[in-house]
């Protein structure tokens, strides 16, 4: 990706915009969930911050007390409603799946903070303690964030972490909004276009910041952890009728998604995939068979059973290709 030279200050900020990317729109996303194969529910919550992954406006949590819930973290310019498929393929499963949902403008810290909040309420109102995490892209930075405060984490519970394409070294495209010399040298220019471009989180996103610099080490709350790094390299996010790929589907490259501390951390399992940002997680060309695999291996999802596996290929085929 290359950026403009320090005095094309429009290029920067569309550099920068670049550092993010939106999951597709999902023409299902204010539908409500299919609970017909979950638990059925005990309780109704009302967590700020927390709610079913859909767009609707009802967000009171239905949930089966004692059982196991995940808690799907979107990345930046999305919303609880991209991950709707997701947390159908969950539901396929049995699997409890909520989304947590914050400003991706908002500083880094304070969406961590306010997802340890909605995790202590959700540990205060429910006899479960076992909590999946599972965030992408910027998700994946707030959700990791979140489980390395100690105290700030129910002291009995048991945690997973699943992250994807997560910039963990920074986002190279936000270099210059790193760059103390060349911030002094605009008088504040520098400073503003970060701002007006990305929101609070700007100090947080560059390879020099303290966020980036100093992730800390996971709670010990935290089982398993899985990080799962695309080579988005060559990827395609939309080809034209030709054959030939209109957008590119390449966000991050692996040296941003990597980070000494972070690679070290805890009982980490690291997966490398070929595949794109939004690929991976799929949209309305790609099932996201390649993380769905993964999922199934780390146990962030159940195998499926022969007699069920026609089922199976059928919904992914409606959820993500609006097929039948």
């Amino acid at each position: 990706m290359n950026c403009p030279r320090p005095h094309r200050w429009l290029a920067l900020a569309a550099c920068v915009l670049a550092g993010c990317a939106s999951l597709p729109i999902n023409p299902t996303a204010s539908e409500p969930i299919d609970r017909s194969r979950l638990p059925a529910p005990d309780v109704a919550l009302a967590i700020p911050d927390l709610g079913p992954c859909d767009d609707g406006p009802d967000r009171t949590l239905h949930l089966d007390s004692r059982a196991p819930v995940t808690v799907l973290v979107h990345g930046c310019f999305s919303s609880a409603g991209r991950f709707r498929a997701l947390a159908q393929v969950h539901a396929f499963q049995g699997r409890q799946a909520l989304c947590f949902s914050y400003d991706d403008r908002a500083t880094l810290s304070d969406s961590a903070e306010r997802l340890q909040t909605a995790l202590r309420a959700l540990a205060a109102q429910t006899p479960n303690r076992e909590f999946r995490l599972l965030g992408h892209s910027q998700g994946g930075l707030v959700a990791r964030r979140a489980l390395t405060a100690t105290k700030a984490l129910p002291a009995d519970a048991h945690l997973q972490l699943a992250t994807i394409s997560s910039p963990f070294s920074g986002i190279a495209a936000a270099d210059h909004c790193g760059s103390k010399l060349l911030r002094r040298a605009s008088l504040g220019v520098v400073n503003a276009i970060c701002n007006l471009v990305t929101g609070a989180k700007w100090r947080e996103i560059t390879a020099t910041s303290d966020f980036i610099r100093s992730p800390g080490a996971l709670a010990p709350q935290v089982t398993a952890y899985l990080k799962v790094e695309t080579d988005e390299r060559d990827s395609c996010r939309r080809r034209r009728d030709d054959g030939g790929c209109d957008e590119d589907d390449f966000v991050f490259s692996l040296d941003e998604q990597r980070q000494p501390v972070v690679d070290r951390s805890g009982p980490i399992a690291v997966r490398e995939v070929r595949a794109g940002h939004v690929e991976i997680v799929g949209d309305h060309s790609n099932v996201p068979d390649k993380l769905l695999g993964i999922l199934q291996q780390h146990d962030f999802l159940g195998p499926i059973e022969p007699a069920r596996s026609t089922a199976f290929n059928a919904l992914l085929q409606r959820l993500y290709l609006g097929d039948g």
